[in-house]
């Protein structure tokens, strides 16, 4: 059982690479140097510095003295999810260890992955400076609202060299079809910083399912939908993002897949599959201009 518990163990350490391979939202990941913990517990202390623009020069009196202002800004965690799996003992022994290895990866890949992907997204959206709505319903359509929201980028003085691109496989088929010059000029503009995200982690708001009331059991995130409150609107499919990475604070301080095997699980003959996630997501308030959203009306 030792070699089992080995293996299972080195297993898991492979789950954060499942994680960077599948997610669509990783390439915003903050630099954890950049970031404390706060005094509470679900606290994170970003740092934000403000100054004095140019004054006059004197040749008798010199410089006018300036301000500049460093204060830390605590903001709050917004993001923690779980899920806990049992596997028996005998179904594992009779797959030669498959069904718990594949347990782990595939849950990683297809439920969690998936719901950090839309809650950034929806969260990014949500906050985004600037915004339109239509249906692209041509490559020639996609191409002047993605120009359009790079001319508008370009005269807030968003940084060009690390904007993000986020479009639907749908959108990128639209340009890529259209047998001109212009879809490769968009594309070659943003070059790898192109992310592809399914439709369905594509949405201006979600519902995250608790997974213990009724209806909501299964867990994850559904598309939020309209209620009779008309200051929370229904969640609308996003067409593409474009996200200056500096804009947005994106960080995981507690991960943690946990493996526990038959002897160690107090509760069942099985092996246990625990798994948490702690994080926070947001948009610096002055930097709301680095985030373009385009959504279907």
């Amino acid at each position: 059982m030792g070699n089992a518990v080995a293996l299972f163990k080195k297993y898991i350490s492979l789950l954060d690479e499942v994680y960077k391979n599948a997610s669509k939202s990783a390439v915003l990941d903050s630099n954890a140097a950049n970031i404390a913990n706060g005094a509470g517990a679900n606290e994170f202390i970003v740092p934000k510095i403000s100054m004095q623009g140019l004054a006059d020069y004197s040749r008798n009196s010199g410089y006018v003295g300036g301000d500049v202002t460093l204060t830390n800004e605590t903001i709050k965690a917004n993001f923690d999810r779980g899920r806990s799996f049992t596997i028996d003992a005998m179904d594992n022994e009779e797959t030669a260890g498959v069904a718990f290895g594949r347990l782990s990866s595939e849950f990683i890949r297809v439920k969690v992955v998936p719901e950090i992907d839309a809650f950034r997204f929806a969260v990014y959206a949500g906050k985004a400076g600037n915004s339109a709505k239509g249906v692209l319903a041509t490559g020639e359509d996609a191409i002047k609202a993605i120009t359009a929201a790079m001319s508008k980028m370009d005269d807030d003085e968003v940084p060009e060299e690390s904007r993000i691109l986020f479009v639907t496989p749908t959108i990128k088929r639209l340009i890529e079809a259209m047998d001109t010059t212009k879809s490769r000029e968009i594309i070659a503009n943003f070059g790898s910083r192109l992310v592809t995200v399914p439709q369905s982690r594509f949405y201006t708001a979600i519902d995250q399912l608790d997974g213990t009331t009724s209806g909501e059991t299964e867990g994850g995130y559904v598309k939020h939908a309209a209620t009779a409150d008309p200051e929370t609107a229904a969640g609308q499919n996003i067409n593409f993002m474009i996200v200056e990475k500096s804009a947005v604070i994106q960080f995981e301080k507690h991960v943690v897949p946990s493996v526990f095997s038959p002897e160690e699980n107090q509760s069942a003959d099985g092996w246990k599959f625990n798994y948490r996630n702690y994080a926070l997501c947001d948009v610096y308030e002055n930097k709301t201009a680095g985030i373009y959203l385009h959504s279907v009306a």
